[in-house]
């Protein structure tokens, strides 16, 4: 097993994407099997040293930063061991929707996994931005993307998972297998069934969202494989992931399209999110898809603050535009025509600039539309690097009924600070990330307050705190927002049943002080 302890060589591991500065550690550890993550796991167990948890960096909540200790990087957990056409020979069943299914190492690169399951006709739904992300990590962290709107996240597609849990035992937990009883209580099966370990769940709800990733899953009668999924490094080393796979989309439509008001544009989102849930119950309830009807697959938002930092770099971008909406739907040669036709009456009464509006059904041109969408987030950063500054930007979801209150909520605020900002996101799911831009440490002080603010907004309007990045280092104090130290102890307590010396990412979701209680 390969071990670095030169400072310069383990920098990199240090870090994620969120710059939280001050990490450190004594020395990174690349093990190459589940059996060498047991024996690292059961070493600093008993000599009781802090462990982080590394993917490849890309998480924006300080979640693999470490403060001391050892650094567990999974980066030789890298194979692709299989990929297979459900009813072949051996393969296990699922959902009647899925095709095929996968088997692959935490390591692997979730875009290289993704390539290699559309290689053989299938897809694998759970789509982050930064798909240099490894496959442990985007389950560690319950990844989701724009495509969550209609896949769901990344939880959705997970089957069985290898943890290698504190202590050094193998958790092989398949879903179905386990289930929470009626006490919130779940037996863990260790050794092949002949010893158990019995976990307690806390008693809070979680908020009705159709996105959230603020501290772990709980539910009445949960699947166990659940409560892993999203724990952030906090349970334990997620080794082995298999998934679910579906068939492979025959084409794509895809638009970036513009409004002249700010209604204009939240009434189409309304219309086209009602109707494609709408398909979607009807596809459930009749058990066979609906191919001629409206179904986004994506429907993100960009506000006119967005517009401005994109408009020297995208010059067709219409003037005066209030925001923008990229949405996509799947097609086949049979129904692409008739979509394209109701996608533009769609559009056409809730009064989008059609004319200046841009619609794609080829790779490539879908690709120049996802650039659009994406370049906004480089466009931010090169300007904070510029004024030498940090954003502060918000990862938060709220009910349906809550959504455009929030929107008025968030731009009313801070247009009264002056601040500079921009918004854009998931709006299919009542997510938008706002990017509060300060410009001096003056501002982003000020920023950090109304960061606050928005916190209890959303949590008096039922929403979630964290929607899809998790809550990390960087946002655990505000957990307390939305969890009654009551709750946080309880999360407490369970991850001390599962990590009795609490060496697993340290500080990640609550405080340690938590852990000494």
């Amino acid at each position: 097993m390969l071990t670095k302890s030169d400072p310069d060589e383990i920098q990199s591991f240090l870090i994620d994407a969120s710059n939280m500065q001050g990490g450190h550690a004594a020395r990174v550890v690349f093990p190459d099997s589940i059996e060498e993550v047991c024996e690292v796991l059961a070493r600093a167990t008993r000599e009781r040293t802090p462990l982080a948890v590394s993917g490849a960096g890309t998480g924006v909540v300080g979640g693999r930063v470490p403060f001391g200790g050892t650094v567990l990087a999974t980066d030789r957990l890298n194979r692709i061991k299989e990929i297979s056409f459900e009813g072949e020979e051996g393969g296990p069943h699922s959902h009647a929707a899925a095709c095929g299914w996968a088997i692959a190492e935490a390591g692997v690169v979730l875009a290289d996994f993704q390539r290699a399951v559309e290689a053989r006709g299938m897809l694998y739904p759970p789509d982050p931005t930064e798909r240099s992300c490894y496959l442990g990590g985007s389950v560690a962290t319950n990844a989701s993307g724009a495509r969550t709107f209609k896949y769901g996240p990344t939880r959705h597609y997970i089957r069985r998972l290898k943890i290698a849990l504190a202590t050094g035992d193998v958790l092989d937990l398949a879903r179905g297998a386990v289930h929470a009883d009626k006490d919130g209580r779940i037996r863990l099966p260790l050794d092949g069934g002949r010893r158990s370990l019995l976990a307690r769940l806390p008693s809070y709800q979680m908020p009705h969202t159709r996105k959230h990733a603020s501290g772990y899953y709980v539910a009445r009668g949960m699947d166990a494989l659940d409560l892993f999924i999203g724990s952030e490094g906090t349970l334990g080393v997620i080794c082995e992931v298999e998934t679910t796979l579906l068939p492979k989309p025959e084409g794509v439509l895809s638009g970036g399209v513009f409004f002249k008001t700010l209604e204009d544009l939240l009434a189409f989102v309304r219309e086209a999110r009602d109707a494609s849930l709408k398909t979607r119950g009807e596809n459930k309830s009749r058990g066979a898809e609906l191919h001629s009807m409206i179904d986004a697959r994506a429907l993100e938002y960009l506000d006119d603050r967005s517009l401005e930092f994109l408009s020297d770099k995208f010059p067709l971008i219409p003037g005066g535009a209030a925001g923008a909406i990229f949405f996509e739907q799947e097609t086949t040669a049979q129904t692409e025509e008739s979509l394209m036709a109701l996608w533009l009456a769609l559009l056409e009464r809730h009064h989008a600039l059609v004319d200046d509006s841009w619609f794609a059904t080829s790779e490539r041109d879908r690709a120049q539309i996802r650039e659009f969408r994406h370049a906004l987030p480089v466009l931010v950063n090169e300007w904070l690097a510029h004024h030498q500054q940090r954003k502060v930007s918000t990862d938060m979801a709220v009910p349906d009924a809550e959504f455009a209150r929030i929107l008025s909520f968030y731009r009313e605020t801070l247009n009264a600070s002056r601040l500079q900002y921009v918004i854009f996101g998931h709006i299919g799911d009542n997510h938008v990330h706002v990017n509060i831009l300060p410009r001096d440490a003056c501002e982003a002080a000020t920023a950090r307050d109304i960061y606050r603010r928005f916190v209890e907004e959303i949590v008096r309007a039922g929403g979630t705190i964290s929607a899809e990045h998790g809550i990390g280092k960087l946002k655990r104090d505000y957990l307390r927002a939305l969890y009654t130290e009551a709750h946080l102890r309880e999360m407490a307590a369970l991850k001390k049943n599962l990590d009795p010396a609490c060496i697993l990412g340290r500080g990640n979701i609550f405080p340690e002080e938590f852990l000494r209680q």
